[in-house]
């Protein structure tokens, strides 16, 4: 059976800000979607930050710094829960599915380290996880097609249907909606082993990453924080400069 038939574990974050090593988590999805029959079981969390959420951050998802504050959880539950319900799935040999999701996952290994948990980062590449991120592989697959790439776009590109743009459940489960339909087009892509196609990701990731910079490089522009790893930056103590 083709991979997208079977289970898929979308995920997705809303946080206060863009760049992973100063944002904080605000909502958090995690659901396991069985793709024969589109059947889900979904966990959402809201996490009070511990810091205002910012106007601009607030403009994309709607939660504002008091709303968090009286309905959020304790960060470093939510935290810790998000980790932990994400690493369950990748035992369970289960593809973690998202959009831009070295964004996702550079940021749950930040907040892990931030609230003195166990590293998401370490655990994940232990575990050696599969990742199937809709950005990076609509641009392997289809690399010359003008316009945007962000999540929105793809579902209007693969007529996938988006309840919500920038609420997490619902961009983690249109993210999955748009994987299920790139196997669909894709004969190649929906047979190939998960590992292999992680393994084409990981690859198209830095190629892409590479063109891009050139590109930038080209312009005059700066282009030093154009970064080549996927499906996480490694942890560092200088700021990685990772955005959303």
């Amino acid at each position: 059976m083709s991979w997208h038939k079977g289970m898929l574990c979308a995920f997705d974050l809303e946080s206060t800000g863009v760049h992973v090593d100063t944002a904080r988590i605000v909502t958090g999805c995690v659901s396991l979607i069985n793709g024969t029959t589109g059947e889900a079981q979904t966990k959402t969390l809201l996490a009070n930050p511990g810091i205002d959420i910012p106007e601009q951050a607030t403009a994309i998802h709607g939660i504002t710094t008091e709303h968090a504050r009286e309905h959020g959880d304790d960060p470093a539950v939510v935290t810790g829960l998000l980790a932990d319900t994400l690493m369950q799935r990748v035992y369970d040999g289960v593809p973690i599915v998202g959009c831009n999701v070295v964004y996702d996952f550079t940021l749950l290994d930040r907040e892990t380290r931030r609230h003195g948990l166990e590293p998401f980062g370490d655990r994940l590449a232990a575990a050696q996880p599969v990742a199937i991120d809709v950005y990076v592989l609509d641009k392997a697959i289809d690399r010359y097609r003008k316009g945007s790439r962000k999540l929105t776009d793809l579902c209007s590109h693969y007529g996938v249907r988006i309840d919500g743009a920038h609420d997490a459940s619902h961009d983690a489960i249109a993210a999955a909606r748009v994987a299920y339909r790139i196997a669909q087009r894709n004969p190649r892509i929906a047979g190939m082993p998960l590992h292999d196609l992680h393994a084409l990701q990981v690859k198209a990731k830095a190629e892409q990453a590479r063109s891009f910079r050139d590109y930038l490089a080209q312009q005059g522009k700066p282009h030093g924080d154009v970064r080549e790893e996927w499906p996480l930056i490694p942890f560092t103590t200088t700021p990685q400069g990772v955005e959303a």
